[in-house]
C-alpha cells in the first residue's frame, strides 16, 4: 500500500527503473542478431537479404499489430501486458538455438517480436501512471533510451560469446531476471470504487490532431527504416569493408548504439529552444548526409566511424520527440495507450522494413544503394513535419 501511495502522489522510481530495464532487455533481443550475422551465415548459410528477414521478422507483428496492442492496453491492465510480454520475449529466445533452420529462426523472432511490442506500448503507459506530473518529461527522456542503450548492450556483449546459441540463452536468462523485477516493482492498477475512473474514457480527437498522430508514426516510420538500414548491418559492414575483428567490431558498433542516447537525452533541451518541426527535419537531414557519407567508399574507416556516430546521436533527437508529443495529443492514458500503439506500429513497420529493404538492395547492387534508401526516407522526414506545425506540436510539452 506505500509503494502504491507513493506512485500515486509522486514518482515511482522503483517502477521507472524496471520498465525501462524491460525495453532494454527487449531491445537487446532486436539487436542481438546484427552480431551474430556472420555466424548465422555461416551456419545456415543465409544471404544479407534472409538475414534482413530475420530483423524484420522481429518487428513484423508490431508492423501490423501496433494499434490493436495499444487499443488492448488501454482496456486492460498495462502492468499484465508488460509480465506477459516477458513471457513471449523469453519464450521466443528459447526457441532458436533448437532451430534447425532458417523458417524456426523466423518463428523465434516473431514470438520475441510479440514481447518487444507489447513492453513498448504498455511500457510508456505504465510511466505515465507512476510518474508525478512535474517529472513526465524526465521519465519520457529515460524512456527514449531504450532502444539504443539495448542495442549497444547486444553489440558490446555479442562478441564474447563464442557460439550464437550461448548468446541467445543469456538473454532468456536476463528476460527471466529483469521479468522478476517487473512483476515484483510495478504496481497494479486500481480501479476507483465505481469502476474505471470517467477520467479515462478517451477523449474525442479533433481531425487535426488525429492527422498529427499518423504523421507522428509515419515520421517513426522513416526514422526506423533509417536507423535499421544501418544498424542491421553495421556489423557486417565494419567487417567487409573495415577488416576488422568481430570484439572491436561489438564495441566499435556499441559505441555507435549508444550515441543515439546523447540525442535522446538532449531533446528536452533542443525542443526548449526551437520548434519540434524543425527538430525532426534537422535531424532528418542530417542523418541523411551522415548516411551517404557512411555507404558510399568516399571516407577512410575514421571518418566513416565518426559519421556513424553523428547519424545515431543526432538521429536520437527523433523518437525522444516523438514520445514527449504524446502529452499533446492525448490527455488521459487510455487515449495516450492508442497513439503510443499508433506510433509503434510506424517504429515496427520501419524496423520490418528497413533490413529487408537494404539488405536487398546490398545484395543487388553493393553497399552504395543503401544510402538512396536513408535519403529518401530523410525527405519524406521533411515533408511530413509540416503537419507537426498544423497539429500545433511546436513547442515542448509543459
Amino acid at each position: 500500500m506505500m509503494r502504491q501511495r507513493r506512485s500515486h502522489e509522486g514518482t515511482d522510481w522503483a517502477a521507472v527503473w524496471a520498465v525501462v530495464a524491460a525495453g532494454i532487455l527487449t531491445a537487446f533481443h532486436l539487436g542481438k542478431v546484427a552480431i551474430a550475422a556472420p555466424q548465422l551465415q555461416h551456419e545456415f548459410g543465409l544471404s544479407l537479404t534472409e538475414i534482413g528477414g530475420l530483423a524484420a521478422g522481429f518487428a513484423l507483428l508490431g508492423a501490423l499489430a501496433g494499434l490493436p496492442a495499444g487499443s488492448l492496453v488501454a482496456r486492460t491492465d498495462d502492468r499484465s501486458m508488460l509480465i506477459i510480454g516477458w513471457v513471449a520475449t523469453a519464450g521466443g529466445a528459447a526457441l532458436a538455438p533448437v532451430a534447425s533452420g532458417f523458417g524456426m529462426l523466423l518463428v523465434s523472432r516473431a514470438t520475441e517480436g510479440l514481447g518487444f511490442l507489447l513492453i513498448t506500448v504498455a511500457g510508456p503507459v505504465v510511466l505515465r501512471r507512476v510518474t508525478a506530473p512535474g517529472q513526465l518529461n524526465t521519465v519520457y527522456a529515460l524512456w527514449s533510451c531504450f532502444m539504443p542503450a539495448g542495442l549497444a548492450l547486444a553489440m558490446v556483449a555479442g562478441p564474447w560469446f563464442g557460439d550464437w546459441r550461448l548468446l541467445w540463452w543469456a538473454s532468456v536468462a536476463a528476460a527471466g531476471a529483469v521479468g522478476v523485477a517487473v512483476a515484483r516493482q510495478v504496481p497494479a492498477q486500481r480501479p476507483s470504487a465505481g469502476g474505471r475512473p470517467a477520467a479515462e474514457v478517451p477523449e474525442p480527437v479533433g481531425a487535426a490532431r488525429l492527422g498529427t498522430a499518423f504523421a507522428l508514426a509515419g515520421i517513426f516510420l522513416c526514422y526506423s527504416l533509417m536507423f535499421f538500414a544501418l544498424f542491421s548491418f553495421l556489423p557486417v559492414l565494419l567487417e567487409q569493408r573495415m577488416q576488422m575483428d568481430r570484439r572491436t567490431v561489438g564495441w566499435l558498433s556499441g559505441l555507435a548504439s549508444a550515441a543515439n542516447i546523447v540525442g535522446n537525452l538532449s531533446a528536452a533541451f533542443v525542443l526548449s529552444r526551437f520548434a519540434r518541426p524543425s527538430v525532426v527535419a534537422g535531424a532528418a537531414v542530417t542523418m541523411a548526409v551522415c548516411g551517404l557519407g557512411i555507404f558510399l567508399p568516399a571516407f577512410d574507416p575514421a571518418v566513416t566511424l565518426a559519421l556513424c556516430l553523428a547519424f545515431s546521436s543526432i538521429g536520437g533527437l527523433i523518437p525522444a520527440t516523438l514520445l514527449s508529443s504524446v502529452p499533446h495529443l492525448a490527455a488521459t492514458p487510455r487515449s495516450a495507450a492508442l497513439v503510443v500503439g499508433l506510433l509503434m506500429q510506424g517504429s515496427n513497420l520501419g524496423q520490418a522494413l528497413g533490413p529487408v529493404v537494404v539488405g536487398s538492395v546490398i545484395d543487388a547492387h553493393g553497399w552504395p544503394a543503401a544510402a538512396a534508401a536513408v535519403v529518401a526516407a530523410a525527405l519524406l522526414i521533411v515533408l511530413a513535419t509540416r503537419s507537426l506545425a498544423r497539429g500545433r506540436l511546436v513547442d515542448a510539452p509543459a
